[in-house]
């Protein structure tokens, strides 16, 4: 993540002091990005009609990557992030995200379809697409000899943008902005891996970009700094910064997200408003009792769908909205069900996913 103009640049070139130090390897390095757009007959989308192109933060139309060998890693991707939005990027691991964010940087040539970010064609449009984008993508390139200040004085030193006579505060403001002020004298290879998630997204911080892209941004971070990193993607988007977030997390997909999208084995299944994602699939209704026989055979007597059995438990996929629920609760206790719990409870973005996938996703977060 930096402000090269240059979206193939290597990392700041550093002459490595004293014994001991190591230069970075040729690892995955942090940039600066393009995106996406559109729908495809075999794709769902979910949400009130199209995104503009205007308004389009990324797009792409029958976007592909076929490798050597005949593997279809991502295949005819038609997407559209909407400017100003959290849009949550989502498939299990190995469904096409991060293939698709190279491609869509410059960092891996498509073998087909197309792509804009910010309303320029990529990667043609690069170096004055680039500047306006930051990103962090399968983990920042860092100088393990070097502080996590120097680290990032370094990045902004290769920026040609950024004003070297502000340097050293937006350095500190971003440090402080993702909890690294108390570590930003220590040797970045001693950093945990949740730090050094930090010091990249600090990187990606330096100046105000329109565009921020991010590959599994909590990776190895703790609780506490899911919540801060969720925090800080919140108030990004409140400053108008687009946030393309790629992740595997159901979970933090739905907690930060305005939009998603979600991947499966290299196909757009789905993408729209969070929400409208979430409502498209039905809910569970929940009854906790004793007689868990009798209150299955009830509901599937009333011909409600998909009644399963667990322990003191029955849940069943809820009715259709002109159902009265409470006529429901009357039956089960007149036909001698004891009931001691009776609860609708909403679709979440698992449920969706789920049901258009028939698989699910690690949902912790």
């Amino acid at each position: 993540m930096s402000s090269f103009a240059e979206q193939k640049s290597a990392p700041p070139a550093v002459e490595e002091r004293g014994s001991g130090g190591q230069a970075p390897g040729n690892g995955p390095r942090p940039i600066h990005v393009p995106g996406g757009h559109a729908a495809e007959p075999h794709n769902v989308t979910v949400g009130r009609g199209g995104v503009g192109k205007e308004s389009a933060a990324i797009e792409t139309h029958g976007l592909t990557k076929r490798y050597r060998g005949g593997q279809l890693a991502v295949n005819r991707l038609d997407l559209t992030v909407p400017r100003g939005s959290v849009f949550g990027f989502l498939g299990p691991n190995g469904s096409g995200k991060t293939t698709t964010i190279r491609m869509l940087m410059g960092l891996m040539e498509p073998t087909d379809g197309t792509a804009r970010v910010l309303g320029s064609p990529m990667p043609r449009a690069a170096r004055t697409v680039l500047p306006r984008v930051g990103a962090l993508i399968e983990g920042p390139a860092l100088y393990g000899f070097l502080s996590g200040r120097d680290n990032l004085l370094r990045y902004d030193a290769a920026d040609p943008t950024a004003d070297p006579r502000t340097r050293t505060a937006r350095v500190t403001a971003a440090l402080d902005r993702v909890g690294l002020t108390a570590a930003a004298g220590k040797k970045a290879r001693a950093y945990s891996l949740g730090m050094k998630q930090r010091l990249g997204l600090a990187a990606a911080l330096l100046q105000r970009r329109e565009l921020l892209v991010l590959d599994e941004p909590t990776n190895g971070l703790d609780p506490q700094g899911m919540r801060e990193i969720r925090a800080l993607i919140r108030e990004l988007a409140e400053d108008g910064t687009t946030v393309f977030l790629s992740s595997h997390l159901l979970d933090e997909i739905e907690q930060v997200c305005s939009h998603a999208a979600v991947m499966n084995q290299g196909r757009l299944v789905v993408q729209g408003e969070v929400a409208e994602l979430a409502a498209s699939a039905r809910g569970r209704l929940v009854v906790t009792t004793p007689d868990t026989g009798a209150a299955a055979h009830l509901l599937k007597e009333r011909g409600i769908a998909d009644v399963t059995v667990d322990e003191n438990r029955v849940t069943a996929e809820l009715p259709p909205e002109d159902t009265e629920l409470a006529d429901i609760n009357a039956e089960l206790v007149r036909a001698g069900v004891r009931v001691r719990g009776f609860v609708a409870e909403r679709a979440s973005l698992e449920d969706a996913f789920v049901a258009l996938t028939g698989e699910g996703f690690d949902v912790a977060g």
